[in-house]
């Protein structure tokens, strides 16, 4: 004679509460790491002041990366002049650097890398920004040339990252 199973009773409201702190804790720790932001190390206030004042270089061409975006804000992105490290950017940060007139390659790197050639011109100011984009793995970078009143925008929305 065969046994008949019985099947257990469902009650969905039972089975809710029970997942319900559980979902609570997930749903936090995925808040938590989706507004994590890098840290990297930044420049004193007043070295951040005085970068934003863009004054040209008579000597050197003025060079300014920047990265004025929430996204992608748990992510550090390299920027390479020359495939020299430069130093890393996160989330409302910026880079200044002076480079010697000339042809220069700047690379941003994250799950990609993205490069803007540029020929330096002593005395001029240069405006790089480095768009966040999402990638497969991790975050991706754009780097695009702007111009000075969109570049001038972008830094006075950021902090200064220190240089080595």
């Amino acid at each position: 004679m065969r046994r008949a199973m019985s099947r257990p009773s469902i009650n969905f409201r039972e089975d809710m509460m029970q997942i319900k702190p559980f979902g609570s804790l997930i749903a936090a720790a995925a808040v938590l790491c989706l507004s994590a932001c890098a840290s990297v190390p930044m420049a004193p206030p007043a070295a951040d002041q005085s970068a934003k004042q863009f004054a040209p270089v008579a000597d050197k061409a003025s060079v300014y990366i920047y990265r004025n975006e929430s996204i992608g804000g748990a992510i550090k992105m390299g920027v390479y002049v020359d495939d020299k490290p430069i130093a890393q950017t996160a989330a409302n940060t910026y880079i200044y650097v002076l480079l010697a007139p000339g042809p220069h390659t700047i690379r941003s790197h994250a799950e990609n890398n993205s490069e803007v050639q540029l020929d330096a011109k002593a005395g001029e100011v240069y405006y790089l920004w480095q768009e966040v984009k999402m990638g497969v793995m991790s975050a991706r970078s754009q780097l695009h040339r702007v111009d000075a009143a969109q570049g001038r925008k972008g830094v006075r929305e950021t902090k200064l990252v220190q240089n080595p």
